[in-house]
């Protein structure tokens, strides 16, 4: 994963709004939540709802799909599992000593090696 995918990802997760809906979006599995539910849960207005729900399909963490006349969001749950595991790739990897692997990484990253 591209360090600005991930950070696209994270930024949208920051928001304290955005990450109460995702996290009713991840917690309703594959099958999805209708829209109308995370509103009543989380006492949001459509219009607010509508916005974030928006960032959070641009950052590629969820879909949305319309069953008759019910619009369910799901979870990208292989993009969010790339966002993790993104960071736990990177969790320790000056410990080990491994100048390769550092090396490597930040070539990825396409950041000057310090």
């Amino acid at each position: 994963m591209q360090i600005t995918t991930a950070a696209k990802a994270l930024k949208e997760l920051g928001h304290v709004t955005r990450l109460a809906i995702y996290r009713q979006v991840v917690r309703a599995g594959h099958q999805g939540i209708p829209v109308g539910e995370i509103q009543e849960r989380l006492d949001i207005p459509g219009s607010t709802l509508s916005h974030h729900i928006s960032s959070l399909t641009s950052a590629n963490l969820l879909t949305q799909r319309r069953e008759g006349r019910t619009l369910y969001c799901v979870a990208q749950y292989e993009h969010l599992q790339g966002v993790i595991g993104f960071l736990q790739d990177e969790c320790c990897i000056e410990e080990s000593g491994n100048d390769a692997e550092i090396s490597r990484t930040q070539d990825q990253e396409n950041l000057p090696l310090s």
